[in-house]
């Protein structure tokens, strides 16, 4: 199954919120020759994105090859959360790689959350890019947890930004009866995914690179001199960078077996006008404790943003709607009828960690993939961190390649059964509360 067309269709965005509401980008031609370049670029979202801006901002020529449209897959799909860390929380990183390396990974991702609002600042990018993320807990347990967590952070770390919520403080932020407590980082932001990875095309674009949509590569012959070959012609480049995320397909079966794709489905109310108040009184994101997270926000015209659900199989589901309509109404019991006037679904790329895999996977080659949820900012940072290790500067993206990536079990022939024992187990914990 090719994901890149199973689900969608061909040179088209998903019928979005997002892409209903973003400044439309003309599109760029399908490669239709044999060109030269510095590196070639395998994947138009914010890791591709991000390295081409970076690499020709130096002065190297880069040329970008994307299968369907700039932003097309995650990067104009997702919740729009510009978290703080990384993925995994740093207790645990300080267990799997030690504190030195745990401490550069936590300035990393911080490095991460400012190259976003630099960017944006920059390029002048119109994405409504706001501070504030809250964690909502389901339990006084979990509630416990987060609390120790941010503590953790600042006596450890020095980030005093998390504000810690008891029931009163988390019901006076978001009045859901679901949630008895949690947290609120200012540290952290939310922004238009799709404007802002439009934005990123735009700046690449301008700073010199040369990008081509509607050309899936179709094969990659390395060497010293790499060809990467799609239906209409081949780049001959010194350096290629692989970011395709959960759109790899076959192109690289060392990624393959370390990031595994997964769907995820978001729906767009519609305006709720004062009601808004019922949902969020701040203009905050929200991610939950749950496996198969629930995460959501207002957007700028007071819809509410919601993401969930859980997902069997590569297929997306039939109804989307009804998909994400059930957690939310588990969340918001008074938006059970709620009309919805967008629902999507889109395709990430998640590694046994839940750490990015950054990966050299031959001298002149480098990937990065597997955000699980956390791209926004890491995914943009990881393309600036590749830009820098072709020019000789590989300090930041070697302390993330340093990171254990272990191969999902069975291989590619057992993905389909593996994501739905997984995320039958998950779900069953998520119910349960474990």
């Amino acid at each position: 199954m090719n994901l890149l067309y199973s689900n969608d269709r061909k040179g088209e965005y998903p019928n979005s919120w997002y892409a209903a509401t973003a400044a439309p980008l003309e599109r760029f031609p399908a490669l239709k020759n044999d060109v030269r370049a510095d590196v070639c670029i395998v994947g138009g979202g914010y890791t591709g994105l991000s390295a081409a801006l970076h690499l020709a901002e130096a002065g190297l020529s880069v040329v970008l090859l994307e299968a369907q449209r700039v932003g097309f897959g995650a990067s104009g799909r997702n919740g729009g959360q510009l978290g703080s860390g990384q993925r995994m929380e740093q207790d645990g990183l300080e267990k799997l790689v030690g504190l030195d390396d745990a401490r550069k990974l936590w300035d990393l991702a911080e490095g991460a959350k400012d190259l976003v609002k630099d960017l944006v600042a920059r390029h002048g990018i119109e994405c409504h890019l706001k501070p504030g993320v809250s964690h909502a807990c389901f339990s006084k347990g979990e509630t416990s947890h987060e609390h120790a967590y941010a503590e953790h952070l600042q006596t450890r770390y020095g980030y005093d930004q998390i504000e810690l919520l008891d029931r009163d403080a988390m019901q006076a932020l978001c009045p859901s009866p679901a949630y008895v407590g949690g947290s609120l980082d200012m540290g952290a932001g939310h922004l238009h995914p799709l404007a802002y990875v439009l934005g990123l095309a735009r700046a690449a674009a301008a700073a010199g690179t040369v990008i081509h949509e509607d050309s899936e590569v179709l094969d990659i012959q390395e060497g010293s001199q790499l060809r990467v070959r799609t239906a209409g012609g081949t780049v001959t480049a010194d350096h290629l960078v692989l970011a395709c995320n959960g759109y790899l397909g076959g192109l690289n079966g060392q990624v393959a077996a370390r990031v595994m794709p997964i769907n995820n489905f978001v729906v767009a109310t519609e305006p709720l006008g004062d009601d808004a108040a019922r949902v969020l009184t701040r203009d905050v994101a929200v991610a939950d404790t749950k496996f198969v997270v629930n995460y959501f926000r207002l957007s700028h015209d007071k819809r509410l943003l919601f993401g969930g659900g859980e997902s069997y199989g590569y297929r997306f589901p039939s109804d989307i709607q009804a998909t994400v309509r059930k957690p939310m109404a588990e969340i918001f019991p008074h938006l059970k009828d709620v009309k919805i006037d967008y629902a999507w679904g889109g395709t990430l790329g998640i590694t046994m960690k839940r750490m990015p895999y950054l990966a050299r996977l031959a001298p002149n080659v480098l990937t990065a993939s597997g955000y699980s949820g956390h791209g926004v900012g890491t995914a943009t940072h990881a393309g600036q961190l590749m830009a820098q290790a072709i020019q000789g500067q590989a300090e930041g993206f070697d302390t993330l390649a340093r990171v254990p990536a272990p191969r999902f079990p069975g291989g590619p022939r057992m993905r389909s059964p593996l994501l739905v024992l997984a995320m039958t187990w998950f779900a069953m914990r998520d119910r349960l509360g474990v």
